[in-house]
């Protein structure tokens, strides 16, 4: 049974995948950096201009796999009007990839410059994350340059839990230090990540305009004319670096008797290999 690609790839280059079959012709030219694609994929070489998928075959939904993807929204705009800590910005500033030792780099800062000695008033930074995947599209990438179809289904999936492990160690460090800083990190992600990191970790959510320090700045997927998607802005949600962290080492533990099981279950699997 032969299966459309493009059930499985949603955008090449920011295009809706059926009009992208060829993106060496345009040099891999990704349009939310104005510069060729820096993506990589695990088995090909060169740009892997593939900015988002369908979630699997069974649900359309189109999920973003590449944080550059997140470039097309007005983050200076969003960030001013949903996640300023205090009074407005005046004088706003937005500077990309800000890096210092011991700390790492953060994607993105928004900050309020004093126009009479050039000192930095306030800011914030910012994170953005996309999804991780489990096994590969490559096969389906591959058979739309060469404009084939499929000839089996693609072994795929969203690894929401390598994101979720990964990522909110890192938002409650830097939202540590941003707590000391007096400051906030914004962390822009697509809405339904966010659901998926809510669901299995018990944070404190609360208004962007309260005492918090950490702020999910969320996106998700619009169609637009022409089979496009567009990435706007959906809401602001705020918690605290200690929430984070609590609700992220205290979890629902699975049941002891299942686990026990499972060691009974190695220990005979052990003994008929022997």
């Amino acid at each position: 049974m032969s299966l459309d690609p493009t059930r499985v790839i949603a955008e090449i280059l920011g295009e809706p995948a059926s009009q992208m079959r060829n993106p060496v012709n345009t040099d891999y030219q990704c349009p939310f950096i104005n510069s060729t694609c820096v993506k990589r994929g695990h088995r090909t070489s060169g740009p892997y201009p593939v900015c988002s998928i369908h979630r699997n075959l069974k649900n359309p939904q189109v999920i973003c796999t590449c944080p550059k993807r997140f470039y097309e929204a007005d983050f200076l705009e969003d960030v001013v009007s949903h996640c300023w800590k205090g009074t407005p910005p005046e004088n706003p500033h937005f500077v990309h990839e800000v890096k210092m030792a011991d700390f790492g780099m953060v994607d993105f800062v928004v900050a309020d410059i004093d126009p009479t000695n050039g000192n930095v008033i306030d800011f914030v930074s910012a994170e953005l994350q996309a999804v991780d995947l489990t096994g590969s599209v490559n096969p389906a990438y591959e058979a739309i340059l060469n404009n084939t179809t499929l000839d089996r289904k693609p072994n795929y999936g969203v690894n929401w839990a390598n994101v979720r492990k990964r990522y909110v160690a890192q938002l409650i460090t830097k939202g540590f230090f941003h707590h000391h800083w007096g400051t906030r990190i914004i962390s822009v992600i697509q809405t339904p990540l966010y659901e998926a990191i809510r669901s299995d970790t018990n944070f404190d959510e609360m208004p962007p305009d309260t005492n918090c320090n950490i702020v999910f700045m969320l996106y998700d997927y619009a169609e637009t004319d022409q089979g496009r998607h567009k990435l706007i802005f959906d809401k602001a949600i705020g918690t605290r670096h200690n929430s984070l962290m609590m609700g992220a080492l205290y979890r629902t533990p699975p049941p002891k008797d299942q686990f026990c099981a499972k060691i009974l279950e190695r220990i005979q699997a052990d003994g008929a290999n022997k």
